[in-house]
């Protein structure tokens, strides 16, 4: 009797925690099959477009409006992985889950091909900015000349990178390469991508690194720990620290991403909790002198007495209080889901994005002078239909899809694939040949046999 009581108690639990998961699901919109399908959300150098990656192939949408999700170009061919757009480019850069050594460069308005490579290893990251295009493999980084392709430099031996983490500043003068100096402590290897040479290392976290974030001019570097709690922000040239931020106390803290606003007055930091973060980079104010009566307040004389024994408190006490806190923040309607989040100016207005593997683009208020709790104004679909739920309850404007440009078949010829990769970049080549046929120009890839 008492065995079957306790097996219609373990029953009643486990239907107790089914029930759970299904209203989990339910409340992250993952049921919709579009939606599971997304491999890969990212923004592009100005977060003026995003591409999604998904196993029926990618789409990418213009960023112009807040009111509608513009798509630009879909691609429904194959499953993409990783797809990266150069700025407001026509070429982009993608792998396929089918192929993840291949790396292909096309001209998607197009819908052609440029050229391909194959690595030794799985591509885990593609990085890109007007004069450099960086792939990233688990134990070396190669790095292309983005006018014809051709390798300029391999960084070999790196420490085991498995999530492929590395950035690449936006910037073309300032044009630096950040990756992982260690796996066991956050040391941040700066690398020169224009003078190919090591610029220096930055030793940021006691941790391994999980995000890094070049600021739009390249001079700051945002880092992030596994741990999670504090993100710091260091000058480029000499390793200097400039801030320090307080994310948060919760352990086990996986952070998603960390990224600059165009004039680099706020640092947004995404994780895989619900909240995400706005720093405001700005110098403290000098604390004014307090009238005698307030020195007498509890606070007053917290403030004081902190500041007096400043160099007999432990360090780590010290550092705590003098970290500074988000500015804003948002709370997501999901957590435990990977997303990226960017700060763009639309339509001359701040506003904070959330792209997430939910399939969804979420679309907040940022008081850039207050602060605060920031208010979610609209939410699009990845998928390119048009939203339901109008959370600024302005009436639906349509969904602004727009026909996808077909495919057109080109010839596989050395001249043709040069002027392609000229008309897919807004900065072409002066000089210079872009030979695929030569095998020796292109150590140690190898192009493509079929």
């Amino acid at each position: 009797m008492q065995s079957l009581t306790r097996n219609i108690d373990v029953i009643t639990q486990g239907l107790k925690l089914s029930l759970a998961g299904l209203m989990n699901l339910a409340t992250q919109n993952t049921t919709d099959p579009q939606n599971a399908q997304i491999f890969f959300v990212n923004f592009n150098q100005d977060c003026s477009s995003l591409a999604v990656g998904s196993k029926t192939g990618y789409k990418i949408f213009s960023l112009n409006s807040v009111d509608q999700l513009e798509k630009i170009f879909e691609n429904e061919t194959e499953d993409a992985c990783i797809i990266e757009r150069l700025f407001n480019s026509s070429l982009i850069a993608m792998v396929s889950s089918s192929s993840p050594r291949k790396l292909k460069v096309c001209h998607f308005r197009k819908g052609t091909e440029i050229c391909n490579y194959s690595y030794s290893n799985t591509i885990l990251a593609v990085k890109l900015n007007r004069a450099r295009l960086v792939v990233c493999l688990e134990e070396s980084l190669y790095i292309h000349n983005i006018r014809d392709m051709k390798v300029l430099h391999t960084i070999r031996d790196t420490p085991p990178n498995l999530a492929g983490l590395c950035t690449l500043s936006i910037n073309s003068d300032n044009c630096y390469l950040a990756y992982p100096g260690s796996n066991t402590i956050g040391e941040v290897q700066i690398f020169d991508a224009i003078n190919l040479q090591a610029k220096t290392m930055i030793p940021a976290h006691d941790s391994p690194l999980a995000a890094l974030a070049f600021s739009p001019n390249g001079t700051k570097v945002a880092t992030a720990s596994e741990k999670g709690t504090v993100i710091r922000v260091f000058h480029v040239h000499d390793g200097t620290k400039l801030f320090e931020f307080r994310r948060g106390v919760k352990r086990c803290v996986s952070i998603s991403s960390l990224s600059f606003s165009i004039d680099s007055m706020f640092l947004c930091c995404s994780s895989n909790t619900e909240t995400v973060h706005i720093f405001k980079l700005e110098e403290p104010k000098e604390v004014p002198q307090q009238p005698p009566e307030e020195t007498q307040s509890w606070m007053g004389y917290l403030s004081k007495a902190v500041t007096a024994s400043a160099n007999y408190l432990p360090s780590q006490v010290t550092d705590v209080f003098n970290q500074g806190r988000a500015f804003a923040s948002v709370h997501l309607p999901f957590q435990g889901l990977k997303n990226v989040c960017a700060i763009a100016t639309i339509q001359k207005v701040l506003r904070l994005l959330v792209a997430s593997a939910d399939g969804y683009l979420y679309v907040y208020n940022l008081d850039t002078q207050e602060g605060g709790d920031c208010t979610l104004f609209k939410q699009h679909r990845l998928d390119g239909k048009q939203d339901e739920v109008d959370c600024a309850g302005i009436a639906a404007s349509g969904s602004g899809e727009t026909a996808a440009t077909p495919p057109q078949s080109i010839q596989n010829t050395e001249s043709e694939k040069y002027h392609e990769i000229i008309a897919a970049t807004e900065s072409p080549p002066k000089a210079g040949t872009f030979r695929l046929d030569d095998d020796a120009e292109f150590p140690p890839v190898t192009q493509r046999t079929d």
